[in-house]
């Protein structure tokens, strides 16, 4: 038994296809097979159902990988523990961020990741909170940057900021004229909302006093900020949005944005990973690197909290 066979079955496990996990592993299919045939053969049990699409594990078969997982990620210790020591990341670094983080904080702290992990090869995905807590516990992930608490057993969580909501009130609007906005104002019937399956989308339904969104002629929802603010301007509502969004706007729209009166709602970012997580080295200089990208007032806990479910 070795590492490399160790490392295909897990492969396997996680693309559920042979051909997908060989090329993962930068190597052909048919060699691949062999060492898994081989693994078998040594432990006189089948590992994987060949007969279904896609590859699934016996049920022996996902007890040995779910091992086989533990195996790999206690040796690679090793190597980040010498990482570590000597103060030298390297390696590949997956990251994982949701979309309603990523435009406005990757562009941040890019540029100061590049500089000081001049070693590392990093890959950053855009992903929704449950695809990046899955991907964690998979090991398809080495971090994630994503609202919390989410108190998932397995996850750590290190809060990097604290960001503040903000309203964008278009002209004409009911609110346009007011310097601040009141939670107790927010109202869902005039309310712009992202798509299912954005945290950040939950908690402004959880803030507006209208808890059912109403039955309208036209049903606007979507995806990303950018079109819920031209919806906006158009005058189908107002919407809220992430302090580092709105203070990215072009100056023509920053007239339209308004803050939201104490106890302003608040999110909490934070930089997730396995508890089973190995690659510790670089996870430590990530946070500073993050958390020195952003302004310094979003560095401290000041206001409500919401939890993003």
């Amino acid at each position: 038994m070795t590492i490399t066979q160790l490392t295909y079955i897990i492969a396997v496990d996680t693309h559920r296809h042979f051909g997908r996990a060989a090329e993962a592993c930068f190597v052909t299919q048919p060699t691949l097979s062999m060492q898994i045939q081989k693994l078998e053969d040594e432990l006189g049990v089948v590992l994987f159902d060949r007969n279904k699409q896609p590859a699934e594990p016996t049920e022996i078969g996902a007890k040995i990988i779910l091992q086989a997982r533990i195996v790999v990620q206690e040796g690679e210790k090793i190597e980040q523990i010498a990482q570590f020591a000597t103060g030298h990341a390297k390696g590949t670094f997956r990251l994982g961020i949701i979309p309603t983080i990523a435009p406005a904080l990757l562009y941040r702290f890019i540029d100061r990741f590049k500089a000081n992990m001049t070693h590392v090869h990093l890959i950053v995905e855009e992903l929704q909170t449950q695809q990046i807590v899955e991907a964690l516990h998979k090991n398809e992930l080495d971090a994630g940057i994503l609202a919390t608490p989410l108190e998932e057993r397995g996850l750590t969580e290190i809060p990097l900021y604290y960001e503040p909501f903000m309203a964008f009130v278009p002209e004409g609007h009911r609110l346009a004229k007011d310097e601040f906005i009141l939670s107790s104002e927010l109202d869902l019937d005039d309310m712009l909302l992202l798509n299912e399956g954005h945290c950040f989308r939950t908690s402004v339904i959880n803030l507006c006093k209208q808890r059912k969104i109403a039955n309208k002629s036209i049903k606007l929802e979507s995806g990303n900020f950018e079109t819920l603010l031209r919806l906006s301007q158009l005058g189908y509502g107002m919407t809220l949005l992430p302090y580092l969004t709105a203070v990215d706007l072009a100056p023509n729209l920053q007239t339209f944005v308004k803050p939201i009166a104490e106890p302003t709602p608040t999110r909490e970012i934070s930089l997730i990973y396995s508890n089973a997580h190995v690659k510790s080295a670089i996870i430590q200089q990530l946070e500073p690197i993050v958390r020195n990208s952003i302004p310094k007032r979003l560095l401290f806990e000041k206001n409500t909290v919401l939890k993003p479910k």
